[in-house]
């Protein structure tokens, strides 16, 4: 399958990525993707942009390279509760909005702590994509993860950097096969992110399309196929 899209990407502004806004797009040009999410760290991630950054990104053009770009965040929950470190102000004037669970900004908890604070986010009418759900140090109920995303509309994200070895997420792999097993049961559709901090890791999704093959994922279930099925799921309260 042609990828032509990535959903989760970093560039100088989160603090510990290396890339400017025109880098990255002109590597998702060179390898011809359609689409291009920049996801900043929300303002708990140490080092991370204030949140004036986000206020300001109608500076930017939304095309570069003949790529689209869609700007936004990756949010920090920082409580069981779901809550976030952007406004619904703010998050209602970006372009796609990932929410993850980051050692910096929260502490684990138990299974029923993680989970609910996963349940709770997705509630969050401007939440889009939770972002790299595979943590073993953040325990939690997958089934009734998947079934959440299911009713909420909220895609979970197979994040490759989770599974490029040497990462400092716990057991990925297992929870991912776990992830996709239910998603499979349960007919919930995946987006594959890169996690990119760098510029050429934009669109590098190859241990995460590695597992998809690896357990015959129905293609039909992965939204980096197609933008028009991408922005199904993006954005969809902005012009509500």
């Amino acid at each position: 399958m042609k990828y032509v899209l990535d959903t989760h990407t970093h560039t100088i502004a989160s603090g510990h990525a290396y890339s400017t806004i025109r880098e990255m797009a002109r590597s998702a040009s060179e390898l011809g993707l359609e689409l291009l999410g920049i996801t900043e760290h929300a303002p708990m991630m140490p080092g991370a942009c204030h949140e004036i950054y986000f206020h300001n990104l109608k500076v930017i053009d939304k095309e570069m390279y003949g790529v689209e770009l869609l700007l936004g965040t990756e949010l920090n929950i920082l409580n069981y509760r779901g809550q976030v470190d952007l406004s619904h102000s703010i998050l209602k004037e970006l372009d796609i909005v990932i929410a993850s669970l980051h050692i910096p900004c929260i502490h684990p908890g138990t299974i029923e702590d993680n989970t609910s604070a996963y349940l709770h986010v997705m509630k969050n009418p401007y939440v889009n994509i939770i972002g790299h759900p595979d943590d073993s140090r953040y325990k939690i109920n997958y089934k009734d993860l998947v079934l959440a995303s299911k009713e909420s509309c909220v895609l979970l994200e197979l994040n490759n950097s989770s599974l490029t070895p040497g990462g400092v997420r716990q057991n990925p792999l297992e929870n991912d096969i776990t992830i996709l097993y239910y998603c499979r049961q349960y007919n919930v559709p995946i987006v594959l992110g890169s996690d990119a901090h760098i510029d050429t890791y934009v669109g590098k999704h190859n241990y995460a399309e590695d597992l998809v093959k690896d357990i015959d994922f129905p293609e039909e279930l992965i939204v980096n196929k197609s933008v028009a099925e991408l922005k199904k799921f993006v954005n969809r309260n902005k012009h509500s």
